[in-house]
């Protein structure tokens, strides 16, 4: 079974709009319905949490389709929501299932990513998609440089991220109770339990909507569709 947790428990409006960035709406449906959509439609896709303040339920659920299963309660942080989101699942999934996490701020994953990270995960206890370091890196001391970096062995993590279920789980209660608070990314605790997480391509398009930015080009993007 894969089961599909999609974050939405954010407040963050740095995107320059009055409401959090998940909930924006473009040609009618917002950043949420647009990934919903596509893990709905995924035929390696089996059931789908998410993770919302009880005040968005309503609104959610005229965007979820028959492959919803619940909602989880939002944490004081990230990895607090997908360790609540984790407990919930593992209320009717098995330890060997496998949960693939993803930003409702990230509108436009696709089915092949989704099945990318689903396939490594046959073989590998994780797998993140990720996107060559573009620009030159470099280690600092805060006023000046202090050594380079091979940017060859750099990479930047995307969202969404699949792992086995139960040492998932496992990974992240370890890390309670205040340890959890520290970390940034879904990876960071597979990687501090020794799991084994594989890397498959990313993809620019799978943006996530963080700035204004971002925002104006997820709704020219939606725009751009609806000409198709």
């Amino acid at each position: 079974m894969n089961i599909a947790l999609v974050l939405s428990g954010g407040n963050g409006t740095r995107a320059g709009s009055s409401r959090p960035k998940q909930y924006v709406e473009a040609e009618g449906k917002p950043a949420i319905a647009y990934c919903l959509a596509v893990f709905e439609k995924c035929g390696d896709i089996d059931a789908i949490q998410v993770v919302a303040d009880e005040n968005w339920h309503g609104y959610i659920r005229k965007w979820a389709g028959s492959r919803f299963k619940g909602f989880s309660s939002p944490g004081d942080t990230r990895q607090l929501s997908v360790l609540n989101g984790l407990a919930d699942i593992l209320r009717y999934a098995d330890r060997s299932d496998t949960v693939i996490i993803h930003d409702a701020a990230r509108p436009f994953v696709t089915d092949g990513l989704i099945s990318a990270c689903l396939d490594a995960c046959r073989c590998h206890e994780g797998a993140m998609p990720v996107l060559p370091a573009k620009d030159t890196m470099y280690l600092h001391d805060g006023s000046r440089i202090a050594s380079l970096v091979d940017r060859s062995r750099l990479c930047a993590g995307q969202a969404p991220e699949a792992y086995i279920l139960g040492k998932y789980y496992d990974a992240n209660a370890a890390l309670l109770p205040d340890r959890i608070r520290d970390i940034n990314g879904s990876t960071e605790p597979a990687v501090l339990a020794g799991m084994d997480v594989a890397l498959v391509p990313g993809d620019e398009g799978n943006f996530k909507i963080t700035t204004a930015e971002d925002l104006e080009r997820f709704r020219r993007k939606c725009r751009e569709r609806q000409c198709v």
